[in-house]
């Protein structure tokens, strides 16, 4: 069986490459009721950052924002106003304040400020944004990711709270990029938070290894020769 324990303490790269593989089975499991999830992720895990990386001027057009903010609504908690406050926001508006955000990096609290002009956005819906950007640099605040990392429950969705999250996840990537050459990024680091706190609760099996196999062996062996 799985390990209950916290992943964030681990320090072994093998482990957390264990889990962030299995990160696409887990989203299925979580998007088993909601068809669309599966798809909403692919692209903001995929498409949308190849797109950003294709502009001359890293920027996110007002389709993408509103496209993201379903994406995350549908991830996390359902509030079905904020997808239309974000709406209101108008195109040339979007592409003005997100390239902005993205030109003020490394400042990352000064980027989240930026994006937080836009009718709609916190610093949780802003570090998306900035996720599917800059991944090196930042990562989304997921409230199970969050969650994760000791002394940062409960949430506070601020500014302040983010940058203690991210700041944890930088350090996390940098120890794990230390002991392996899997090039980690506080947003891998963030999924892979996500991936096992979802999967403790939907499907543990994904999280079992050969490792909890073998640690399982000695104690079935001792049982036998009761």
């Amino acid at each position: 069986m799985a390990s209950t324990s916290g992943l964030f303490q681990c320090s072994d790269p093998k482990k957390w490459k264990r889990v962030h593989d299995v990160y696409w089975e887990v989203v299925a499991a979580k998007g088993a009721k909601q068809k669309r999830l599966l798809e909403l992720d692919k692209w903001y895990q995929e498409e949308l950052p190849a797109r950003i990386a294709s502009r001359p001027q890293k920027s996110l057009t007002q389709e993408e924002l509103v496209k993201l903010m379903e994406w995350k609504l549908m991830r996390g908690k359902f509030r079905p106003r904020l997808k239309q406050m974000v709406s209101g926001n108008s195109a040339s508006t979007v592409e003005s304040c997100t390239g902005k955000a993205f030109r003020l990096l490394p400042d990352v609290s000064a980027a989240i400020d930026e994006l937080c002009q836009l009718k709609g956005i916190g610093p949780a819906t802003a570090s998306a944004v900035l996720s599917a950007g800059a991944p090196e640099l930042t990562a989304f605040m997921a409230d199970e990711a969050v969650e994760s990392v000791p002394g940062l429950s409960p949430i506070q969705y601020n500014l302040k709270h983010y940058l203690r999250y991210l700041e944890e996840l930088q350090l996390k990537s940098k120890a794990l990029n230390k002991a392996s050459e899997e090039g980690w990024t506080p947003h891998r680091v963030e999924l892979c938070l996500w991936t096992w706190k979802v999967a403790q609760n939907l499907c543990p099996k994904l999280l079992e290894s050969p490792e909890d196999d073998e640690e399982e062996r000695p104690a079935k062996k001792l049982r036998t020769q009761r």
